[in-house]
């Protein structure tokens, strides 16, 4: 919003003085900051106001292990908390006329709304089962494909004919630790069913990951930080020095970044990473309450939503395979339950004491708080593995 006022203002003198909204790197580092401190500051007001809402409820999942009961009566749905700080964020600091911007908003928002409904039908039912698995699909299917159709696709040609639809997103497939010269498959429209995967995938694996107090959102703010840079790298309009050899001759000459490091580039890269300076933002505030021992939960409303917004950056950014790396704890955390329903079905026996892997070791007799700590270390490793993809190409 603000680069639009700086726009409408630039050839004045008002204009002059607000220069520095140009610069993607003010934003980005501005929209973490706002984001931050409007979670702190209104992070206990909601806080309150969720725990006299919520007065005698137990918002503990039935199927974790007994130590949890001591937590009941802690309210939950926090998550509204960090989308109010993603939003406002997003909304003040980011180019609004980026597609990509509004695709990003759309999961994430949309997503959100299917974690209140889950979480308000929890709470008004009284019980944890909530809105049925079939019809959580349905819906996230349906918003990632307004997501797509609405904001990541054409309709018209460049002389506003009618069409049909085009993606505007690259449909080839980025590998990591591999140049895209060498081996960058085009996916065509089955793009879309693997962008689905990936996205819908993704907030399933943050909504079941979100078991401890803290554990979800470290390895979030994390994912978002690793984005930041990914998207920065792959949209900025930085050149780099490189040398040249034209008949015969060596000349310096600049290269975009991106093209300089091998990856593809992505319109609006930049403003991406502004929303993810306001995912890191809003996560740092929520931490704030929900670490151990947890002021509030996020509920379904947070982690579905986190969780859009991530597999939404994957695929936005073109890392829809490293993001198998940056989402290290999402993905073992999800992997564990699908080994654990096969081998349950198969051999009538569990791998784990207790699936996903977070209780498992509970039961093992580790003390939550190390047990987020030592997952916290795992994300922070599996963010610097995908930073180093940017460089082994």
């Amino acid at each position: 919003m603000l680069i639009l006022l700086y726009e409408w203002l630039k050839d004045t003198d008002a204009g002059r003085l607000l220069n520095f909204l140009r610069y993607p790197t003010f934003r980005i580092i501005a929209a973490g900051v706002a984001s931050l401190l409007l979670g702190m500051l209104v992070g206990p007001r909601l806080i309150a106001a969720l725990r006299l809402k919520q007065h005698g409820q137990s918002n503990v999942r039935e199927d974790t292990p007994d130590t949890h009961k001591k937590k009941k009566g802690t309210p939950t749905m926090g998550g509204a908390l960090i989308l109010l700080c993603i939003a406002v964020g997003t909304f003040i600091f980011a180019d609004l006329r980026s597609r990509a911007v509004w695709a990003a908003l759309l999961l994430t928002l949309g997503y959100g709304f299917i974690g209140f409904l889950d979480d308000w039908l929890k709470l008004s039912k009284r019980n944890s089962k909530g809105l049925a698995g079939r019809y959580k699909m349905v819906l996230q299917t349906v918003f990632f494909l307004v997501a797509v159709f609405g904001f990541m696709c054409t309709w018209t040609g460049p002389d506003g004919a009618f069409t049909g639809p085009r993606l505007l997103i690259d449909t080839r497939l980025t590998l990591p630790f591999v140049p895209t010269h060498r081996f960058n498959p085009d996916f065509g429209w089955f793009y879309v069913l693997f962008a689905w995967v990936v996205v819908v995938g993704t907030s399933n694996a943050v909504n079941i990951t979100d078991g401890l107090d803290g554990l979800a959102i470290m390895p979030t703010i994390i994912a978002a930080s690793t984005f930041a840079v990914l998207c920065y790298v792959a949209g900025s309009s930085i050149r780099l020095s490189d040398v040249e050899t034209v008949d015969g001759a060596a000349r310096l000459v600049g290269i975009p970044l991106w093209r300089y490091l091998g990856v593809p580039q992505v319109p609006g890269g930049a403003e991406l990473s502004i929303f993810c300076a306001s995912i890191v933002g809003a996560g740092i505030s929520f931490l704030w309450f929900n670490a151990y021992p947890a002021s509030v939960f996020m509920g379904d409303i947070g982690s579905l939503a986190l969780g859009g917004a991530l597999g939404g950056l994957a695929v936005l950014s073109k890392n829809e395979v490293v993001s198998a790396i940056i989402h290290g704890v999402f993905f073992a955390e999800i992997l564990s339950v699908m080994i654990q329903v096969t081998s349950f079905k198969l051999t009538g026996k569990r791998v784990f004491k207790m699936a996903p892997v977070h209780h498992h070791f509970e039961l093992k007799g580790i003390a939550e708080p190390k047990i987020i700590v030592r997952f916290w270390i795992v994300a922070i490793l599996c963010g610097g593995v995908a930073l180093l993809s940017l460089k082994l190409r």
